[in-house]
C-alpha cells in the first residue's frame, strides 16, 4: 500500500493512502474527543458515521471543519486538531446535543459511566446557552432491555451491532428532523420484535438509551424476606471479568472472592452453573451420541448437524429467523434452566421446603437470560425455575453499594451438591468451550476408552467461524463452531441449503461467546480484554482436579439419587425443553 506525508499539529508522520485523520492522529499519540464513532477492531467493525461532529478538526486551506473520523489523509495534507475554532465548535456541537437531553444524571443508570457525561465534562461544559423544546419519546421496557429514546443521541452504534455484526435487523433509523429515533420497524416495542436479547446493543450504548432491566432492588427484598431460602448460581464467565470492576487487570480469576462476596450479600446457599454445565453436557452429549448411532446405523428420520443450545439469544435468533431448522438444536436447556428446574425439585425436596419458598437467583454475563428466566415452558404453576437474573454489573454495583471491600475477602468455595463442578464446566463460558466439553465426554461415552489428550487446541481462538474433525477412534466427528449471530447465520444458511458436512454445531451470540457477554463489564469490542478472559477460562479449566463432566461425583449423585440417567423419562422432562416458530408473530404497535 502507498504512503503519504502528512502534518497534524505540527508533528510529520507517514500513514497509509486511506488512513483517516481520526487513525493517523490515534497513530501519533494524539487525541481527538469522539463520540459517535466506534472501532471493533477485532470483530472488523468501524463505525464512523460523522454524525455528531465532535471530532472536527481544521485542515488547511479548507473551508469547512472536517470530521476526524471520516475524513481520508491527502498527501501533504496540515491538520490543526485543537485550535480555538475548534474547540469552539466542538463545545457549541456539545451544548446543542445536550439541549436536547434529559438532565437527570443523578439518576441515570448509566450515570458514572456514560460516555456524553465524560465528553461534557472533558469539554468543560458548565452551562447550556441553547434552550428550546425537548424531544420525548415513551419508554420500552422488555424482559432485558430498557430503552429510553430520551436519551438517544442518534450515534446509531447500536444498529451497527444490531444490523452488520448480528444481523437481527431488529434496530434502525426512523422518522427524520427532530423526531429522528433508533427504533425497531414501526416503532414497536422490542418484546414484539425479532430482538433476541443479546445486549450488544447494550454494550455498545454511549448514553442510557439502552441499559438492562435491573433486578438489584428486587433482590435486596427477597433477601430480605424470612420467609425465602435464596440461593444463587453464578456463571463461569462472570469469574473472569468481575474483578476489571473493582480495579483488576483483565483476565484475573476472583472465584473465591466472588463466593465470599455473595455470602456476605445474604445468600443462603451459594451455588455453581457450572454444576449445572456438567450435567448438561450429560444430555447434550448423550443426545449427540444417540442421533449419531441412529444416523450411522441408516436411520434416515435423524436430524443433523445437532446444535447446541446453551446461549438463549442465539436460541431467540433461530426460532426468529431460521424455524425451518427448529428440529435440529438440542433439546437441551442452558445450564442456568438446568439447575433451576433441579434446584426446585431436587435441592427443595433435600430441604423439605416448597418451590414457591426457595429462590433461584442467577448471576449472568448475558442479558438475554433475564429474558429465559420468563420463558413461560421454563415454570410450574407460574412460579418460574429461576425467579430472575442479575448481570455481572449489576452484582458488582450491588458489592458496592453493601460496602463490601471485594478485595480484601478471603477466598471461599461453593456450596454442595451443586457447586462441585469441573473444568469442562468451565469453559462453557468462551466460544468453543461448550463443545470442547462435550467432545471429552462423548468419546469416552462412545469409545469406552479413556481420553488420550484433554486439550482440544483445535476447538480453541477466537476466529468468528471455525471447524475441526476430531477422531473419535474411527469416526470422524466434524465439528463446527461460531461466535456473534451474523457468523452463525452463515452456518445456517449452509445447513438449509444443504451444503452442511458437519455433525455437531456450538454457536454463541455474543463476541468471544460469553467472556463478552452483553451484561460484562464494558469492553466497547478491546480485543485485549475479550483475549485476557479467554485465557482466564481456560486457566480455571487447566487447575481443576477433574475435568471431565461424567467425572463430576456430584453429577453422578443427582443421576442415582434422583434423575435416573441422561434422557430418561425424568430427565427428559426436567432437563429438556421445546422451541416455538416465532417468525409469523404479528408486529404489535404501541400507541403512546
Amino acid at each position: 500500500m502507498s504512503t503519504i506525508n502528512i502534518t497534524i499539529d505540527n508533528k510529520t508522520l507517514q500513514v497509509d493512502k486511506g488512513t483517516t485523520i481520526l487513525k493517523a492522529a490515534q497513530k501519533a499519540g494524539i487525541h481527538i474527543p469522539t463520540l459517535c464513532y466506534m472501532h471493533l477492531e477485532d470483530l472488523n467493525i468501524e463505525h464512523k458515521p460523522a454524525g455528531c461532529r465532535i471530532c472536527v478538526v481544521e485542515v488547511a486551506g479548507r473551508r469547512n471543519l472536517a470530521p476526524a473520523c471520516a475524513t481520508e489523509c491527502t498527501e501533504g495534507m496540515v491538520v490543526n486538531t485543537h485550535s480555538l475554532r475548534v474547540l469552539n465548535a466542538r463545545k457549541t456541537v456539545m451544548e446543542l446535543i445536550l439541549s436536547d437531553h434529559p438532565t437527570d444524571c443523578l439518576i441515570c443508570p448509566k450515570s458514572g459511566n456514560c460516555d456524553l457525561q465524560s465528553m461534557a465534562h472533558q469539554l468543560g461544559i458548565r452551562k447550556i446557552h441553547y434552550q428550546g423544546e425537548q424531544s420525548t419519546y415513551r419508554e420500552d421496557t422488555s424482559p432485558s432491555i430498557i430503552r429510553d429514546m430520551d436519551k438517544c443521541i442518534m450515534c446509531r452504534r447500536c444498529e451497527t451491532m444490531c444490523n452488520e455484526f448480528q444481523t437481527v435487523g431488529v434496530l434502525s433509523a426512523v422518522n427524520r428532523g427532530f423526531m429522528a429515533v433508533v427504533a425497531p420497524a414501526f416503532e414497536q416495542n422490542l418484546d414484539h420484535s425479532p430482538c433476541t436479547y443479546c445486549g450488544q446493543c447494550v454494550a455498545v450504548c454511549p448514553t442510557g438509551a439502552l441499559t438492562e432491566v435491573d433486578h438489584t432492588n428486587q433482590l435486596i427484598r427477597t433477601l430480605a424476606d424470612p420467609a425465602k431460602t435464596v440461593i444463587v448460581q453464578t456463571a463461569p464467565a462472570v469469574r473472569a471479568a468481575l474483578g476489571e470492576e473493582f480495579g483488576l487487570p483483565a483476565g484475573t480469576l476472583v472465584t473465591g472472592k466472588l463466593v465470599a462476596a455473595l455470602r456476605r450479600l445474604g445468600f443462603h446457599y451459594v451455588f455453581d452453573t457450572d454444576w449445572a454445565a456438567d450435567l448438561t453436557i450429560m444430555e447434550e452429549g448423550t443426545e449427540l451420541l444417540d442421533r449419531l448411532t441412529r444416523y450411522l446405523n441408516g436411520d434416515k428420520s435423524v436430524t443433523l448437524p445437532i446444535l447446541t443450545s446453551c446461549c438463549p439469544a442465539w436460541v431467540k435468533f433461530f426460532e426468529h429467523q431460521f424455524p425451518d431448522l427448529i428440529d435440529i438444536p438440542s433439546s437441551a436447556r442452558s445450564p442456568q434452566q438446568m439447575f433451576g428446574s433441579v434446584a426446585k425439585t431436587y435441592f427443595a425436596q433435600m430441604l423439605g421446603i416448597d418451590r414457591k419458598n426457595l429462590v433461584v437467583v442467577s448471576i449472568m454475563p448475558c442479558l438475554a437470560k433475564k429474558y429465559e428466566c420468563t420463558r413461560p415452558e421454563f415454570a410450574v404453576d407460574g412460579n418460574p425455575d429461576v425467579d430472575f437474573s442479575i448481570s455481572t454489573r449489576e452484582l458488582a454495583n450491588l458489592i458496592k453499594q453493601s460496602n463490601i471491600d471485594f478485595l480484601s475477602l478471603p477466598d471461599e468455595d461453593f456450596d454442595n451438591p451443586m457447586g462441585e463442578s469441573t473444568g469442562a464446566g468451565v469453559i462453557f463460558g468462551t466460544t468453543g468451550g461448550v463443545i470442547e466439553a462435550a467432545v471429552r465426554t462423548a468419546y469416552e461415552l462412545y469409545t469406552k476408552k479413556p481420553l488420550p489428550r484433554i486439550d482440544f487446541h483445535e476447538l480453541r481462538g477466537l476466529d468468528g467461524i471455525r471447524q475441526a474433525t476430531i477422531d473419535f477412534d474411527g469416526l470422524k466427528l466434524n465439528i463446527g463452531i461460531a461466535h456473534g449471530l451474523g457468523n452463525a447465520r452463515k452456518l445456517l444458511e449452509d445447513i438449509r441449503a444443504g451444503k452442511s458436512n458437519f455433525h455437531a454445531i456450538e454457536i454463541m451470540a455474543c463476541p468471544g461467546g460469553c467472556i463478552g457477554g452483553g451484561g460484562q463489564p464494558l469492553h466497547h469490542g478491546n480485543s485485549t480484554i475479550i483475549k485476557a478472559r479467554h485465557k482466564a477460562i481456560y486457566l480455571e479449566d487447566s487447575n481443576k482436579p477433574i475435568r471431565k463432566s461424567h467425572e463430576n461425583p456430584y453429577i453422578q449423585k443427582v443421576y442415582q439419587e434422583f434423575l435416573g440417567k441422561p434422557m430418561s423419562e425424568k430427565a427428559h422432562h426436567l432437563l429438556h425443553t421445546i422451541y416455538f416458530d416465532r417468525s409469523k408473530k404479528s408486529f404489535v404497535v404501541t400507541q403512546e
